[in-house]
């Protein structure tokens, strides 16, 4: 559903956001090892984490990408997604640019619904609820 790069942004976003939570900044290097990533990739798309203002990177000696602790509950699964994947969530699910209920492809009406549950999901759940999932062992995200 996501692309390759939005699923590592979301881990990547998750994986920062637990270590602020412990106090601890992470370096590249060690974001795309734990991630599984390669390294230039992350690169790529923890800048544009940056840019939207999902992540804060911090320059210099002690340095490295954290999140703001105080917006943590404010930004959005849905945030994330568009940051790196654009306007997927608005979409038809079969790629129509001219799909709409005037105009529906063949899928249009049975994937309708889903999509709506699923635009609500994205932009309810932070990700300050995704990071407390890891720290808590209630939720695992498969990292090194």
């Amino acid at each position: 559903m996501f692309s390759k790069a939005c699923e590592y942004s979301i881990r990547a976003a998750i994986l920062i956001a637990s270590e602020s939570l412990k106090g601890n900044r992470l370096g590249l290097a060690a974001i795309a090892d734990r991630i599984d990533s390669p390294e230039a990739f992350t690169a790529k798309i923890l800048q544009k984490l940056v840019k939207n203002n999902i992540i804060l990177s911090i320059k210099g000696p002690g340095g490295g990408f954290t999140a703001n602790l105080k917006s943590l509950d404010k930004i959005k699964l849905s945030q994330i997604i568009l940051a790196i994947d654009g306007a997927i969530l608005n979409q038809c699910s079969l790629g129509l640019t001219d799909c709409s209920e005037s105009r529906p492809c063949p899928f249009h009406h049975k994937y309708k619904p889903l999509k709506e549950k699923l635009l609500t999901l994205y932009n309810e759940t932070s990700l300050k609820d995704l990071s407390k999932g890891i720290d808590s062992g209630q939720a695992y995200l498969k990292l090194k």
